[in-house]
């Protein structure tokens, strides 16, 4: 997988996050969605990506994801970031995924899968 970031999305994450060097995590989140295939995409800001995460090409900043949640996204995607709404947007060619992307900032808790 790929993630291309445009230059506003990664300065809003970084003053988001107030941090130079962060590690993010693109997860589907099904937690309180009933089943697991109902979920919402969201980035989780987080201390270390977990054994088995994968790292997306792309950068500047590094995205890991579940290798068995892949199925959810296209293989190129991008992040963009709304000021008149302040949000991120993950999009590719085929779709928008989310134009309001939850972005938790996770550093201090453990991550459930």
């Amino acid at each position: 997988m790929r993630i291309s970031w445009s230059e506003q999305a990664v300065q809003a994450i970084r003053e988001q996050l107030d941090a130079d060097s962060i590690a993010l995590r693109l997860v589907y989140d099904t937690e309180g969605c009933g089943c697991a295939v109902n979920g919402v995409t969201a980035l989780w800001a987080v201390a270390a990506p977990q054994a088995d995460d994968v790292q997306a090409e792309g950068g500047p900043i590094a995205v890991w994801y579940d290798k068995q949640q892949e199925i959810f996204w296209d293989e190129e995607l991008r992040i963009s970031y709304a000021p008149e709404r302040r949000t991120f947007v993950l999009a590719s060619d085929g779709q928008i995924y989310s134009n309001r992307l939850p972005v938790q900032d996770r550093r201090g808790l453990p991550i459930a899968e």
